[in-house]
C-alpha cells in the first residue's frame, strides 16, 4: 500500500531559453545548456537531415550552421556571454545587419523559436524556415528594449 501519492508529471514544460512550451521528453534525454530537454530534443530532431547531409551538401551545411547560431543566440548560458556574441556575429555575417546595436540581455519574448520552425515543416522548406527564424532572432536581439 503506497504511503504517499506520486504527483502527476507535468503535461508541458517551458524552455528557459526561448520560452517554447513543449511536451516533456523522457528522463535521460540529451540536454543542451540553457534549454529544456524537450527543446533540445526538438532542435536535434528537426536538424537531423541537414546535419547528416552537411558533408556532401553546401546548402544543408549552411542551414545547419544558421540553425546552430540561432539556437545558441536564443539559449544563452549563464557565464558564457561569448557564445551568444559568436552566434550573433555569425548571424550578422550570414544575414547582414552588422553594426546594429544589440541588447545587453535577451528579449523577454522571442518572435520565432525552433517550435515554430518544426510546426511549419510540412508546408515550408526547412532552409527557408531556418533563415526566417535566424532573421527573427537577430531582429529580436537588435530591437529596442520595451
Amino acid at each position: 500500500m503506497p504511503t504517499a501519492a506520486t504527483p502527476p508529471s507535468p503535461s508541458t514544460e517551458v524552455c528557459p531559453g526561448c520560452g517554447a512550451v513543449l511536451a516533456p521528453v523522457p528522463a535521460g534525454s540529451p540536454t543542451r545548456p540553457g534549454a529544456s530537454p524537450s527543446c533540445a530534443r526538438l532542435f536535434e530532431v528537426t536538424l537531423r537531415g541537414p546535419r547528416e547531409e552537411a558533408s556532401a551538401d553546401v546548402a544543408a551545411a549552411a542551414t545547419a550552421r544558421l540553425a546552430d547560431a540561432a539556437y545558441a543566440a536564443q539559449h544563452p548560458v549563464a557565464g558564457e556571454p561569448a557564445a551568444v556574441s559568436a552566434a550573433l556575429e555569425l548571424l550578422e555575417r550570414e544575414l547582414g545587419g552588422a553594426g546594429r546595436a544589440r541588447r545587453s540581455e535577451p528579449p523577454a519574448v522571442w518572435t520565432t523559436t525552433i517550435a515554430d520552425v518544426a510546426a511549419d515543416l510540412d508546408v515550408i522548406d526547412l532552409g527557408v524556415l531556418v533563415e526566417s527564424w535566424a532573421r527573427a532572432v537577430l531582429a529580436d536581439w537588435t530591437a529596442p528594449a520595451r
